[in-house]
């Protein structure tokens, strides 16, 4: 599904990720952690074409993307669950969604509004509020069901439940766990170790803008030695 090799990406004159490599197959769930500032942010970025890369290579369904821009990458098939969420806040709910609607690889079951009410029923009853008025947890959930309305082959999560309240974590979770009964395919940072290990098949784990291991959610749960050196504070 995606390949991104050798990616190489800088800001001015200052280099970030010095050949970050991974991969996403069809209907995997492959998560990339580490400390803040090591380069998670920026490998999506570089694979979105958000951040020019220097030099590497990204393939998408077989065909490279590595300098096309952001917009044609995601009509191409990503769906992109920014940081930080960056809803549209003069927007109502519905119409978030329904400016993301698109269903260009012609699935049979496509999202629709009516199937992320269903996923995320606090949005139904906010579906006339402006994005500005929704509470943080109710503008992450609005953000993945905006992605989703992209009826995307790859979702990418940066960040998927930062600063969300317990309950709401949990209902991302939830979310992610049933998109990949689903089959679809996820990529995702965050810092919860414990429910990435429950619902992701792989792991990338990256320090100074490269992968340092990786391995499956078994493999993680045992070695301790990993989420000490490469994820503790």
């Amino acid at each position: 599904m995606l390949k991104a090799s050798g990616l190489t990406t800088y800001y001015g004159q200052s280099q970030v990720l010095f050949g970050m490599e991974l991969e996403v197959g069809a209907g995997e769930v492959v998560t990339l952690m580490g400390r803040n500032g090591m380069g998670k942010t920026t490998t999506v970025h570089s694979i979105m074409g958000i951040t020019r890369l220097r030099r590497g290579e990204v393939l998408f369904d077989g065909k490279p993307i590595a300098g096309t821009p952001a917009f044609r990458i995601a009509q191409a098939g990503i769906g992109l669950v920014p940081e930080g969420r960056q809803i549209f806040p003069n927007l109502t709910t519905r119409e978030n969604l329904v400016a993301a609607s698109a269903n260009r690889s012609g699935q049979a079951n496509p999202w629709t509004i009516e199937r992320v009410y269903e996923m995320f029923p606090p949005l139904k009853d906010r579906e006339r509020s402006m994005g500005n008025l929704l509470s943080g947890g109710e503008q992450q959930m609005l953000a993945v069901g905006r992605a989703l309305m992209t009826n995307p082959k790859l979702l990418i999560l940066d960040e998927a439940t930062e600063g969300l309240a317990p309950l709401v974590r949990e209902d991302i979770w939830n979310c992610l766990s049933k998109l990949k009964d689903e089959g679809q395919s996820i990529l995702v940072i965050d810092k919860n170790v414990d429910a990435l290990t429950r619902i992701a098949d792989r792991h990338y784990v990256i320090e100074k803008g490269k992968v340092v291991w990786t391995g499956s959610s078994p493999e993680l749960r045992a070695n301790p030695k990993v989420m000490h050196d490469y994820m503790g504070v």
